[in-house]
């Protein structure tokens, strides 16, 4: 996968843009019912959404959340790749779905080979059920070409959009990303 799918994120025609509310759409229903079929909540809702009555399985999971963030800002592949399960699924505008980790980073070694990224996120909801944490978030993205890279000469790209994302705790403990989907709100240049 390379970064060039990225690039024409602007370009996007409306078919695709109804496919890939359709798929988003599929996306939360499964995300609702692993969601309800994760172990049995211990406590009741805060108003946020989150789950109250385990506050350090939270945070842990809140702590998965920023690491996630900071792995992509990194703009370092290792310290990335650390943050996401072996089995990750992606769901990126303009792009294929991405199935594993070796695929993933793969992807993301390209895009990272090409800009110098910096994403904000602003978490929506963060609920919180046994092995699982769902998070609906809105992004704003600034992508800057590096000079050495092969977007160099482009012009910086500039995102926002929505999307979800399912974190998952492993048997050891540790939380990672499981599952990122999102969709940008930038409307498709006219032909």
């Amino acid at each position: 996968m390379s970064y060039s799918s990225h690039i024409s994120t602007s370009c996007v025609s409306v078919s695709f843009r109804r496919r890939s509310t359709t798929l988003l759409a599929v996306l939360l229903t499964s995300v609702a019912a692993a969601c309800g079929t994760g172990a049995s909540a211990a406590g009741a809702n805060d108003s946020t959404g989150s789950l109250v009555g385990d506050s350090a399985n939270e945070a842990a999971a809140m702590a998965a959340k920023h690491a996630y963030l900071d792995g992509i800002n990194s703009n370092d592949l290792a310290t990335y790749a650390a943050t996401l399960t072996d089995d990750v699924v992606y769901v990126a505008p303009n792009a294929p779905m991405m199935r594993g980790k070796a695929t993933v980073t793969d992807w993301v070694s390209g895009y990272y080979e090409a800009y110098r990224t910096r994403w904000e996120k602003e978490t929506v909801e963060f609920v919180v059920r046994g092995d699982l944490a769902f998070e609906h978030y809105r992004y704003r993205s600034v992508d800057t070409p590096r000079e050495d890279g092969p977007a160099a000469g482009t012009p910086v790209v500039a995102d926002s959009g929505n999307g979800f994302n399912i974190y998952r705790r492993s048997p050891d403990g540790s939380w990672k990303l499981a599952r990122d989907a999102w969709a940008t709100e930038t409307p498709p240049m006219q032909p």
